[in-house]
């Protein structure tokens, strides 16, 4: 969380832990490790599309010809995934249902990946100058700071509501986190 750089660079460089996280998932011997790296992944999914509803995709509808079916487009995406998410949280990581969300999820994280760095970035730098992609660079970083790190499908998805409760959602979910251990490295 919080690479550097413009807002490109810096949402590319989440997608590439979490990627890794889909590469350690598959490796995971036991349960245990398996819901580590899966609630490290959630921590990290959450985070990154949270940010990007309160600042990427505005920022899209403004100054990209069809922003509005593109921003839409993405928050139906993030919102399966958040479906997903809370579907992965609640499974036990020694059954096959795990598994199974394991695989889903990535199929889904992986091709929405993939849309946004072939099509969304490339632009997105386009039609913007570099002064807005480090100015959005720097507002997704402080974004992530207080976002949430659980899943809430039901939470809105777009400006102004998104804004105003994620940073209430992001503290309990953080205080909760601390409580558990939950997205702890070992």
């Amino acid at each position: 969380m919080g690479h550097g750089g413009d807002v490109v660079r810096e949402l590319t460089a989440d997608h590439d832990e979490v990627k890794e996280f889909f590469r350690r998932l598959e490796t995971a011997a036991e349960g245990g490790e398996r819901r580590r790296i899966a609630d490290q992944l959630t921590i990290e999914l959450v985070r990154h599309s949270v940010a990007e509803e309160q600042y990427l995709y505005p920022a899209v509808r403004e100054h990209l010809d069809g922003g509005d079916a593109i921003a839409d487009k993405e928050i139906a995406d993030h919102s399966r995934v958040e479906e997903m998410l809370k579907e992965l949280e609640e499974a036990d990581p020694d059954g096959a249902r795990f598994a199974d969300c394991v695989d889903a999820l990535r199929t889904e994280v992986l091709a929405h990946i993939r849309d946004e760095e072939e099509n969304l970035f490339p632009t997105l730098r386009h039609n913007c100058s570099q002064e807005a992609l480090d100015e959005l660079g720097d507002r997704i970083r402080r974004a992530k700071k207080t976002a949430p790190t659980r899943p809430h499908p039901g939470s809105p998805s777009t400006p102004p509501a998104n804004k105003l409760l994620a940073p209430g959602m992001g503290m309990v979910d953080r205080v909760r986190d601390f409580v558990t251990g939950r997205g702890r490295s070992d």
